[in-house]
């Protein structure tokens, strides 16, 4: 979608995109029912685990597309870019507030008339009268039930969706909104995912766990990591092959995925063959039981790896460390102690877990 060679948009090509676009809804009369019209919900939040939420909660929905805004200060800019049919407001962000970027929307001619749902931490009567006063249509206490977000999500897109439909541009604006999806999606499987095992990639990470610090340091709360190693991977390459290897780590990022169970839990490939989990808002004694849960399973899978020194089978070193942020603390701390963690499981014999306060669970030689 108007991008150019290297991935930056380009204003020609998406101008001719839109023209384009404007003259294929001048071709037809026909519009079809708000009901089979997909909704567009942008999320305004600053907290990366209720983004997580929110789309987890939205994407087993059929017709029902997500965005995602985490700065207050692009969210204009995001409302534009994204046309979106919902949006969900959080009320709380640093610098610009979510009741001043409600009455911003409603003063903006392309965005007065979108449904605006503002996410509150909790039922206060005079809050709520105040979004309404701005300018808000809806009101929910996050995170929301999720049958109750996606009805309110409907309701509210399909009240909008009938609004624009009066519009001749209506198919304009969906085939602007299609081709911007598309080219999110494959932007976001570019520059989120890791090419071979599917997980989040450093980048990814790095972005993730800064926002969550920054959160767990404002909230005081705790936030745990895992480091994983594959034991002996090098062996392994050397005795079966690196396609074999690669094989290998795809099915312990699988593993490792499958063993997470809350939205706000990611998995990453950190390099080569070491993985990392970012698990906010857990404590040492819950990281340590993922991690035991995480070495078990992949022990299970009983995957030869003849030359290993800890097993018969391929196995994995796993460190762990989790603490409380402080403001002005940085992040690199909690990596380099669950790498000291992994160091010291790999020292006692590899195929084990050892957390930050040196308490050890697992088998090992």
């Amino acid at each position: 979608m108007g991008m150019n060679h290297n991935g930056s948009h380009d204003p020609r090509a998406v101008a001719d995109e839109a023209d384009a676009a404007l003259e294929a809804a001048r071709a037809t009369l026909d519009t079809p029912p708000a009901a089979d019209v997909p909704a567009m919900v942008l999320l305004v939040d600053d907290q990366a685990i209720v983004a997580e939420a929110v789309r987890q909660a939205l994407a087993g929905e059929e017709g029902i597309d997500f965005h995602y805004c985490a700065k207050a200060e692009e969210a204009m800019k995001a409302v534009i870019y994204t046309r979106p049919t919902v949006i969900l407001q959080d009320l709380v962000m640093p610098g610009v507030d979510g009741l001043t970027l409600v009455k911003a929307y409603r003063s903006t001619p392309a965005t007065r008339d979108v449904p605006i749902i503002v996410l509150s931490a909790k039922e206060e009567p005079v809050i709520k009268s105040a979004a309404f006063a701005a300018g808000a249509n809806d009101y929910l206490v996050k995170l929301p039930d999720r049958i109750e977000l996606v009805a309110r999500v409907r309701y509210h897109s399909r009240s909008f969706v009938n609004l624009l439909q009066r519009d001749e541009a209506y198919r304009a604006l969906r085939q602007s909104q299609q081709q911007l999806l598309e080219a999110n999606l494959e932007l976001r499987r570019l520059t989120h995912s890791d090419g071979l095992t599917g997980l989040s990639n450093r980048r990814y990470l790095d972005e993730y766990l800064s926002a969550e610090w920054r959160r767990s340091a404002r909230e005081h709360a705790e936030i745990a990591m895992l480091m994983i190693d594959v034991d002996n991977f090098k062996q392994y390459n050397d005795t079966y092959g690196h396609v074999a290897g690669d094989e290998v780590l795809k099915r312990i990022a699988t593993t490792v995925e499958k063993c997470l169970g809350r939205a706000g839990d990611i998995a990453a490939r950190y390099g080569g063959e070491e993985f990392l989990v970012v698990l906010p808002s857990t404590a040492a004694g819950g990281a340590r039981l993922l991690a035991e849960k995480i070495r078990l399973e992949i022990e299970a899978l009983a995957l030869p790896h003849r030359n290993s020194l800890a097993a018969q089978h391929v196995t994995v070193s796993i460190g762990g460390a989790a603490t409380v942020p402080t403001a002005g603390s940085a992040m690199t701390s909690l990596i380099e102690s669950a790498d000291r963690a992994l160091y010291e499981a790999k020292r006692k014999g590899r195929n084990c877990v050892v957390m930050h306060d040196g308490t050890e669970q697992g088998a090992r030689v």
